[in-house]
């Protein structure tokens, strides 16, 4: 797997998505098609459908923010105003989401990726093999008895309250 994933020169999510069907053996949308009959017949191949989705969706996000960074720049003067500088900074938080989800996917592709071997990964797998099924604490509220029950007895020691 190719370590050069840059801003700008290239298309992340066409790169991970070249790289995914490779993997797979089979296009993207195939594989979205299988996952969606049997998510749980390949929990790799999930696993990867669910993260494209979030990269894609990602992108998409970066490429509306740099659209309306572009559009603040070309109507505005030489000095960049506050609303400008926001939409500089969603651009960035929009790249480092992205960014974020491309190594994911990256980490998710790659069979020897740290973490994917050994003990750890073991460990891991154990884990997934035992989880449960349903919530680790109670969702719902306790059933209460049909009876009241009764109050408990007052005792009086003939002192007054303190």
């Amino acid at each position: 797997m190719s370590d050069d994933i840059s801003d700008g020169f290239e298309d992340v999510v066409g790169v991970l998505t070249e790289q995914i069907e490779a993997r797979f053996e089979m296009g993207m949308d195939q594989l979205k098609a299988a996952v969606a009959t049997a998510p749980t017949a390949h929990p790799d191949a999930t696993d990867v459908v669910k993260w494209h989705g979030l990269l894609a969706d990602s992108q998409t996000a970066l490429d509306r923010a740099e659209d309306d960074l572009l559009g603040a720049l070309q109507s505005q003067p030489s000095e960049v105003d506050d609303p400008t500088m926001g939409l500089a900074h969603r651009v960035n938080a929009a790249v480092t989401v992205r960014d974020g989800r491309a190594m994911v996917v990256r980490w998710l592709l790659d069979p020897v990726a740290p973490g994917k071997q050994g003990l750890a990964a073991e460990r891991l797998a154990r884990l997934n093999r035992g989880a449960r099924k349903g919530p680790a604490v109670q969702t719902s509220a306790p059933q209460r008895p049909a009876v009241a029950p009764a109050p408990a007895p007052v005792q009086r020691t003939g002192r007054g309250a303190l």
